[in-house]
């Protein structure tokens, strides 16, 4: 029973999931505590707030809407979506663009009626709708296929 958990755990991904998760949350802690330590004071500075800004709200029939902790959680946001997408995002996809292997683009030749250019696999042109199967100089293996 605990040698298959035991596997469970060891196996590469499970591992590598449970540090991404541990290494994003010590992130967000510390993009939350340097929003609320010094861009929030600052944006409550900017709009005449004095004090903690996190601590505002405006009221409506009684009830308190605390804009100020939302203006918080949404800056921390934006800054570790930022970073994610900057920092790990676009140098995964410039990395697998550079070892991804090149997309082979299909042989083409001149329809012999139109000199349109079209798959060398062909029967007919795409273009005059010619039968270019059987024509002389066109290539064999579109010959064999008609």
């Amino acid at each position: 029973m605990f040698k298959g958990f035991r596997s469970f755990l060891l196996r590469g991904n499970v591992v590598d999931l449970a540090v991404g998760i541990v290494i994003g949350a010590a992130f967000t802690a510390v993009v939350t505590g340097f929003v609320t330590a010094f861009l929030t004071p600052l944006v409550g500075v900017a709009m005449g707030a004095v004090g903690d800004f996190t601590k505002e709200a405006f009221e409506v029939g009684g009830t308190a809407f605390p804009y100020g902790a939302f203006l918080n959680a949404l800056i921390s946001f934006v800054l570790i979506s930022a970073v994610i997408y900057f920092a790990v995002v676009l140098p995964v996809g410039k990395l697998q663009e550079k070892f991804e292997a090149p997309k082979a683009e299909p042989a083409k030749v001149d329809c012999p009626q139109c000199l349109s250019r079209i798959p060398a696999a062909a029967v007919r042109c795409s273009y005059c709708t010619s039968e270019v199967a059987g024509t002389p100089g066109f290539p064999a293996q579109a010959m064999q296929r008609g």
